[in-house]
């Protein structure tokens, strides 16, 4: 009776903990399953390798799935980057000494391509890597530190009591009900010109990108206001759109570290 207990609290609190802190489960393997799609015959192939067969849209939870774990608590920080208020600019002397989503992505990155780390190294990184380029288009992770990225802001999805980071990370994905490899297979074909587009810039530059879309989301809503299906038919093309435009530049990133 105790073990079936734990068990059950064990699969509630990491369902809980997971559909309030990220795109949601769903969400980042639709991200990963559409980097599968435009890796390069050479980076998918160092991909395997590393992840010893595993694809990205396994891995892609596992910057979550270690929270739970006190040997991993530092990384917390590494999920979301937020400006101070009146703040535009990104900024290293005000960055986050802890780290933020920014650092993490550059130190994955860097991590990846150093000849000196080693497989278990490269391994981590490369998971968390996935983890945080699904975070960045998740626009609230780019949010105001002031109010947790929206998790503060309590709202009404469908009659049931939430909060606006939740509504995006998982509520308007699971409503969809759409497996992950429905959402990525099911994504806009694009021609090599958008694609080209849309994987232009920087890891600062799709941050700013984000904070400028979470600047709109935020704008959406007002504290206890009740959501459903209009919200639904406004938004959920841009969280579609998001999801697609993380494993475009996953992509990107992971084809330049293994060309």
């Amino acid at each position: 009776m105790k073990i079936y207990l734990l068990a059950v609290f064990l699969f509630v609190s990491t369902f809980s903990f997971a559909s309030e802190n990220d795109w949601g489960r769903t969400g980042h393997r639709a991200t990963g399953e559409v980097a599968e799609q435009y890796l390069t015959k050479k980076a998918k192939q160092k991909v395997r390798e590393i992840l010893n067969g595993s694809n990205l849209a396994f891995v892609s939870t596992y910057g979550d799935d270690i929270k739970s774990d006190p040997a991993y608590r530092k990384y917390g920080p590494w999920h979301y980057v937020n400006l101070e208020a009146g703040e535009t600019k990104y900024t290293k002397e005000k960055a986050n000494p802890d780290g933020d989503l920014v650092q993490a992505i550059k130190t994955c990155v860097a991590a990846l391509k150093d000849k000196n780390s080693t497989a278990d190294e490269k391994g981590f990184y490369l998971k968390m890597l996935v983890h945080f380029v699904g975070d960045l288009h998740q626009p609230l992770h780019a949010g105001r530190g002031e109010d947790k990225g929206g998790n503060d802001i309590q709202v009404r999805w469908f009659g049931d009591g939430s909060n606006l980071h939740r509504v995006w990370d998982s509520e308007m994905i699971n409503d969809f009900q759409m497996s992950y490899s429905e959402l990525a297979h099911n994504s806009d074909e694009l021609s090599k010109a958008e694609i080209r587009e849309i994987q232009k810039g920087s890891v600062l530059d799709w941050m700013y990108e984000s904070k400028e879309l979470a600047n709109e989301v935020y704008a959406s809503v007002e504290t206890g206001e009740k959501l459903g299906y209009e919200y639904m038919y406004e938004w959920f093309p841009v969280v579609h759109d998001q999801l697609q435009k993380g494993g475009l530049r996953l992509a990107k990133i992971l084809n330049e570290i293994f060309a």
